[in-house]
């Protein structure tokens, strides 16, 4: 969403400032400037859902587990070996010693990370009593949509080094789940004294943690400033001195940042400009085929979407090709499932729904749905790595449902308010997508899994199907994968014939970055971090 050119010429000049005020021309410092595309809703990943709130935390904090930097592979994080039971219910996690956190303004930590800090970090996320449940809002969606909430028996502290999770059953995809952003790890001393202050807000708004990078400072919606953190355990360190995100929510001021020099890495560039991107001296541009889906849900809670062929009938009335010509300008693929191709278990037999609308009349009728009819359609306020235009697609859609009889009105919010209202359900039709974060097909079934279907969930249609949903549970349980693809084949044919949403493409992700940048990996999670990364 562009904003007024007053604010964004306000926001250059803070950022300028600040990069003058840090020494980036000087020799004293050097500082990473990265362009970013939003504001983060807080600093605390275990509350949020969205990417961008996500990235804001990442260079603050470690997990149990991590993901080899630019790659799906876990490896020890705050953990440095675990064992796994032979039923596959506990996981037994030996402790990383001499791990450090942050001091930040008015605290400063007087003991190493222990198992104290896992089990408040997690204790916060599933027990109504926590102290600091219900702090900031309290809702903890991942860590419901990932199955912690109903299916953790305990956590235990078996020593200050040792901690034991025992799960109701097994389910293969808890390593690369533990890696994930709403596990990390916070300081349950910093909560406890900020608890005594009666300050427990601050504990998302000012964060203390064990990563790279340390929290300095944020201004809302300009500029979030990090430093490094010397004492970091990691063998990935910050290379930088100071760590800067200049938020810049349009994608041609980023651009404009980029050749002058304000910002070195950005996200999101336009299709329309990468041709020229890519013929800059001065510039790299990186790409991957996104391990993500942009979809259109149809809310099943509200008539008439409760009818699947309401829901066949609206799939075949858009036309899927000129959106990925127009929108996507050849930096994306049709998409007829959930998942993209480039994961296993994938079911290329499902075929694609056709753009008939004819056929789209004909079962509105068949529905007993009288036209013209009025629906809403809600579209992102903000560019993200499966949708660079969702405004324009909108319209296209907007356009493509008038030749059927059908009337909608496009609605959007602010992006994390959008997000919130969605999840809660008000929508009848909402645009939104998803970008896996642990590189499991499971990490994109869980979006239609009933689990995720209550209100707050990411199963953004509600649809709650038996054997969808038996499928998907028994998927979590078998370490064989042939076996388990079997099944997720068969789920992407019920959800085929169900049509809980419009799939509409997998992206191609680009990253720009100055040719001074080095050491710096792209993600497939389209995560993005700068431990390791270099100015030359």
């Amino acid at each position: 969403m562009s904003r007024p050119r007053s604010t964004l010429s306000i926001h250059r000049l803070a950022t300028v400032a600040l990069l003058t005020s840090l020494g980036m021309a000087g020799a004293q410092a050097k500082t990473l400037v990265y362009c970013s595309e939003g504001s983060p809703e807080n600093f605390t990943p275990a509350l949020n859902t969205t990417g961008t709130s996500f990235d804001a935390a990442r260079p603050i904090y470690d997990r149990l587990v991590h993901f080899v930097r630019g790659s799906t592979q876990t490896e020890p994080g705050l953990a440095e070996s675990w064992t796994i039971s032979d039923d596959g219910k506990v996981y037994t996690f030996k402790l990383r010693k001499g791990v450090k956190f942050h001091s930040v303004a008015g605290f400063t930590p007087t003991r190493e990370f222990n198992a104290d800090d896992v089990i408040w970090s997690f204790e916060r996320q599933w027990k109504p009593d926590h102290p600091y449940a219900k702090v900031s809002g309290g809702k903890y969606d991942y860590f419901a949509d990932m199955g912690f909430k109903d299916d953790l028996v305990s956590i235990e502290k078996i020593d200050p080094m040792t901690v034991k999770m025992t799960f109701k059953k097994p389910n293969v995809t808890m390593l690369p789940n533990l890696a994930m952003d709403f596990a990390a790890i916070g300081s349950a001393e910093y909560a406890d004294a900020l608890a005594k202050a009666n300050k427990k807000e601050q504990f998302d708004q000012v964060p203390v943690g064990t990563g790279p990078f340390s929290f300095v400072t944020y201004q809302k919606d300009a500029v979030i400033r990090y430093k490094a953190h010397k004492a970091y355990w990691g063998a990935e360190k910050a290379m930088v001195d100071d760590l800067v995100y200049a938020i810049t929510p349009d994608a041609t001021a980023r651009y404009s940042k980029l050749k002058a020099g304000e910002c070195h890495l950005s996200g999101y560039p336009r299709p329309a400009d990468l041709p020229e991107m890519q013929k800059d001296p001065a510039l790299k541009v990186t790409s991957l085929p996104g391990l993500n889906i942009a979809y259109w849900s149809f809310n099943t809670q509200k008539p008439p979407f409760d009818k699947k062929e309401v829901r066949q009938a609206f799939t075949m009335a858009i036309d899927k090709a000129a959106i990925l010509k127009e929108v996507y300008l050849g930096a994306g693929t049709p998409a007829k499932n959930l998942m993209p191709p480039t994961l296993w278990g994938y079911n290329d037999k499902v075929q694609d729904w056709p753009h008939d609308p004819a056929k789209a009349k004909e079962l509105l009728a068949k529905a007993g749905v009288k036209t013209p009819m009025e629906v809403d359609l809600w579209y992102m306020p903000v560019q993200r790595p499966y949708n660079p235009n969702a405004k324009r697609m909108a319209e296209m859609m907007q356009a493509d449902l008038a030749k059927v009889g059908v009337n909608a009105k496009l609605v959007t919010y602010e992006w994390g308010e959008y997000r919130k209202r969605l999840q809660q359900g008000e929508h009848m039709t909402g645009m939104l997508g998803w970008n896996g974060d642990n590189g499991d097909p499971d990490n994109f079934f869980f979006l239609h899994g009933c689990d995720a279907a209550r209100p707050g969930g990411q199963n953004l249609s509600k649809w709650c199907n038996k054997a969808f949903d038996e499928r998907l549970e028994k998927a979590r349980t078998l370490t064989d994968n042939k076996a388990r693809a079997k099944l997720y084949e068969e789920m992407q044919a019920i959800e085929h014939e169900e049509a809980p949403d419009f799939k509409i493409a997998h992206s191609v992700v680009y990253e720009v970055m100055r040719k001074e940048v080095t050491g710096y990996k792209q993600s497939p999670f389209n995560t993005h971090e700068f431990k390791g990364v270099e100015l030359k």
